[in-house]
This record gives structure tokens, sequence and C-alpha cells, in this order.
């Protein structure tokens, strides 16, 4: 029971991390760039701790589901000559930038705290197979090296992982480098097992010849791995307007909790340090999504600010603050309906076993 409270705990905490580095991104650029901040804020709702120095509020908000920083003249016109609006529009672009560009910085460092514990990293390379393998029946063999799978590129066990997890078809047609030489090997099957929800799922059946751990394949991998975490990103938003992915597919904080805590779960089959490397896990993979995700051009997000930013920079004036507060409030609007939507769906994901849309 202790140790499931210390792990809710450490989740909180690390939840918050993830967020604080977010703003932390803007509010030192802010600061560097001589823009006066009226709050540095992490959470949301009621104000349960504040404190001011020089001009900034600092505050720590009731529900540890997000946060802000606040900058004179971001939401409306200042004269102020610290003003958000009054600074050069190369600054403006580094502000809004930089909050997802640091919680990229923070999923590289959790990465690493996973990949340092691993004697070796696995490859892309066929070493072995299970007994009466399916794929090694319908195509692959030992030696291969996956280029792609369905399309999609492959550099990391993670992007086969993925691949597999999307699959719906139980057979991908797959670019293999054999003998020097490329090679497509068209409907090659996987082996399935039924869940616990009785679904039908893919069961990996072939094994990844091991890569030694050392200095560069330590920092190599690293990088791969938050490569092929933020092309997930990119891959899951592009599923999800196509309609290959559903909104049932998609979780909000609700789902969150649930997730980081059957992580947890899971690891404490094995250990404390297996439970906490799972939570780990999933900050590096939530600080992954928020970084990516706030860079999308939609109103209210930072690409939707950076997307007004390039305009101004590219036309040498920016566009009519109203209409541009405008489509921030009707985007903030829908981002606050699309979380309610997500946030429900997660609710009946968790009492009923099925969502909304099913």
């Amino acid at each position: 029971m202790f140790i499931n409270i210390l792990l809710i705990i450490i989740s909180i905490l690390l939840f918050s991390l993830v967020i604080f580095i977010h703003e932390l991104g803007h509010f030192a650029t802010a600061r560097w760039s001589g823009v006066k901040v009226n709050e540095f804020a992490i959470g949301m709702g009621p104000i349960i701790f504040k404190r001011k120095k020089g001009e900034t509020l600092y505050s720590i908000r009731l529900f540890p589901i997000g946060g802000f920083c606040s900058m004179e003249g971001e939401e409306a016109e200042s004269e102020d000559v610290n003003a958000f609006g009054k600074k050069s529009v190369y600054k403006r672009i580094l502000i809004v930038a930089a909050g997802a560009l640091m919680n990229i910085v923070l999923a590289f460092i959790f990465m690493m705290i996973i990949l340092i514990q691993q004697p070796k990293f696995a490859s892309t390379t066929i070493g072995s197979f299970a007994d009466e393998a399916v794929t090694s029946q319908t195509g692959l063999k030992v030696g291969d090296k996956i280029k792609a799978m369905d399309g999609y590129s492959i550099s990391t066990f993670t992007d086969i992982s993925f691949v597999m997890a999307v699959n719906k078809d139980f057979k991908s047609n797959i670019v293999v480098e054999r003998n020097g030489e490329l090679v497509t090997l068209n409907d090659v099957k996987f082996a399935t097992k039924q869940s616990n929800d009785e679904k039908t799922i893919i069961v990996r059946d072939f094994y990844l010849a091991p890569v030694d751990k050392n200095l560069f394949t330590f920092v190599a991998q690293t990088f791969k791995e938050i490569y092929s975490n933020i092309r997930m990103t990119y891959a899951t938003v592009i599923g999800l307007i196509s309609g290959t992915f559903s909104l049932n597919e998609v979780s909000g904080p609700v789902g969150l909790v649930s997730m980081i805590s059957s992580a947890a779960s899971e690891g404490l089959k094995v250990n404390f340090v297996a439970a906490l490397n799972n939570i780990i896990m999933m900050m590096m993979i939530l600080s992954v999504n928020l970084g990516i995700f706030n860079l999308l051009p939609l109103p209210a997000l930072d690409g939707g600010r950076l997307v007004f930013l390039i305009i101004e920079a590219i036309k040498g004036k920016p566009i009519n603050p109203k209409y541009e507060a405008l489509i921030h409030t009707i985007g903030f609007v829908l981002l606050i309906l699309l979380i309610l939507v997500v946030s429900i769906n997660d609710i009946f994901k968790l009492t009923s076993g099925k969502g909304i849309m099913n």
C-alpha cells in the first residue's frame, strides 16, 4: 500500500516536472529577452501558494494538470516597453518555441536514465526466431535488417513495436536489407494471441540482435529513440485526422493517470525500480507528446502563435491583434471542449471498459 502511494506521488511530481520544464522554457527565454513576466504558475485552478519576487508572481495552483507563464502584452496590447509585443519578432519566436524545445530536452534526459541501465540495446536486425515462428515461415530470415514496415521507416525497436501495435491486418509489407541489398517482403504474417479483453493482438515471434553498449552507442541510441517517439507523435496525429485512429484511442489527463498506474503496477510485479522505470518511460513519452503537440499549427497552441509570428516576419508587420486574439480564443474554447470530451471518454473506458464512441 505504501509503495503504491509513493509511486502515485512520484507520478504526480514527474508530471508536474514535465509541465514545469515547458513553462520554464517560456519563462527563461522571456526574461532573457527582457519581457516582463506577470505570473509563473504550476498547476491550474485556485492558488494554494504564491510569492512575489520583483515583477513576477510565482504560484502553485490546486490542480496539477497544467501551468502557464503570463507575459505582459501577450494577450492584449500594452504600452509597457518590456511587453511581449514590443520585442522583435525573432525574440518572440524563440520565447514561444522554447517550451516545446525544453520538453524534448527533458525527454532526452528521461531516455538516458532508462538506457543507461540496460546492458545492451536492441538493434533492428533479426537475431533469431521463436520455435515455429510465423514470420520466419512467411519471409523474414536471420540477419535481415528491417528498414521499413508498411511504408513506415524503421530505425529502432520502438518503431517496430509501433507498427505492430497499430497493425490491424496481422500482416505487413516489410523492406529488409539482406546481404547488402534491399529486399521487399510482401504479406509477412505475424503471430497472434487473445488479450485479456478478448481482442486479437500481434505477438513478436522474432528476437533482435543486441548492440554492445559504449559511449557512442549510448548517445546514438538516445537520439534515435527520441526521434522515433517524435515521429510516432506526428504519425498518431495524422492517423487521428485521417481516421486511422479513433477518439477511443486517445487519452487525456484521466486516462494518463490510469496508464501510469497500470505501468507502475506491472513494474511492481518485478520490483520497485522496474515500476519507477515504467513511470519514467511514461513521462518521457508525455514530454515528447506535450512538446510536439504544442508545436502543431493550431490556434491557442504554441504552434498557432508561431504561425502568426512567422507570417509577421515574412510580411514585416503583424496581423491585426484583434483578429489574432479572436482566432486564439476560438481555438482555446475548442481545445477545452476536446479535453473535456477525451476526459469523459477516459472515465467511460475506466468504468465500463468502453468509450463513448463504441
